[in-house]
C-alpha cells in the first residue's frame, strides 16, 4: 500500500501543471469546477500546451480519482485499429484474433477515458463513438453481446473543431456531445511569466535524475 501511494505521488508530480499566471490559474479553476460532474469535457489548444495534463488534473481531483484513467491518442491509429483499441474484440473476430481483447472503454469503466486528437477521427469511428456516448453500451468487434459502461469522457484537439463541423469533417451531433464543457489551454507565449517556473521545474527533474544537485540557471539562460 505504501509503495502504491509513493508511486501515485510520483505520478502526480510528473503530471503537474506548472504556472501561476492568470491565464493558467483560470484554466485550473475551470477544470476543478467540472471535475466532480460527469459532463463530457472538450479541451482545445495547440500542440504542446498541456491538454493531457489538464485532463489528468480533472480526473485526479474528481469523484472518479480512485478509478482508472485511460489515455488513447486517436491520430496514431487507422480506423480498424482504433475501433479495436476502443472496443476490444472477441476471439476469432478476424485473422490473428487468437483470444478476447478488452478495449479502452471497458478498461475505463467507472473511471475516465481521455481521447486525444479527437479531430483526427474518421467519420465511421465518429458515428461509433457517438453511439456509445448516447446509449452507454458498446459491442466488442466480432461480438453480439452489449456491454454497458459508465465512463467520463474527456476529449482534446489542436484543430479548430467548430470549423471542422462547419466544413462537414466532424459530426455536429458528436461535437455537441463532447462539448458540454469547453476549456481552452493557453499557449506558453500567452503566459510568459510561467517560463522561469517551467524552466526550474525541468531543471530540478533533471538534477534528481542525474544526481547533479549544484546545477542552476543563470540570468542569461533565463532571459
Amino acid at each position: 500500500k505504501k509503495e502504491i501511494k509513493d508511486l501515485k505521488e510520483k505520478l502526480d508530480l510528473k503530471y503537474e501543471l506548472i504556472g501561476e499566471s492568470p491565464a493558467l490559474t483560470k484554466v485550473i479553476s475551470d477544470a476543478v469546477k467540472v471535475a466532480n460532474s460527469k459532463a463530457s469535457t472538450l479541451i482545445l489548444g495547440e500542440s504542446g500546451t498541456g491538454k493531457e495534463l489538464l485532463a489528468r488534473l480533472i480526473h485526479r481531483v474528481g469523484a472518479r480519482k480512485d478509478e482508472p484513467m485511460i489515455v488513447l491518442k486517436c491520430a496514431a491509429l487507422p480506423e480498424s485499429l482504433l475501433e479495436d483499441e476502443l472496443f476490444g474484440h472477441e476471439k476469432g473476430a478476424y485473422t490473428g484474433a487468437t483470444g478476447r481483447k478488452i478495449g479502452k472503454f471497458e478498461l475505463a469503466d467507472k473511471g475516465t477515458i481521455f481521447l486525444d486528437e479527437i479531430g483526427e477521427m474518421s467519420p465511421g469511428m465518429q458515428s461509433k463513438l457517438l453511439r456509445i456516448l448516447q446509449e452507454g453500451v458498446f459491442y466488442r468487434v466480432g461480438g453480439n453481446k452489449s456491454i454497458p459502461v459508465d465512463v467520463r469522457v474527456i476529449a482534446a484537439t489542436n484543430r479548430d473543431i467548430a470549423e471542422e463541423v462547419t466544413e462537414g469533417r466532424f459530426r455536429e451531433d458528436l461535437y455537441y456531445r463532447l462539448n458540454v464543457v469547453q476549456i481552452q489551454m493557453p499557449p506558453v507565449r500567452e503566459r510568459k511569466e510561467d517560463i522561469p517556473l517551467l524552466a526550474n521545474y525541468f531543471l530540478n527533474m533533471f538534477k534528481s535524475e542525474r544526481g547533479m544537485s549544484d546545477l542552476t540557471l543563470s540570468k542569461k539562460a533565463l532571459d
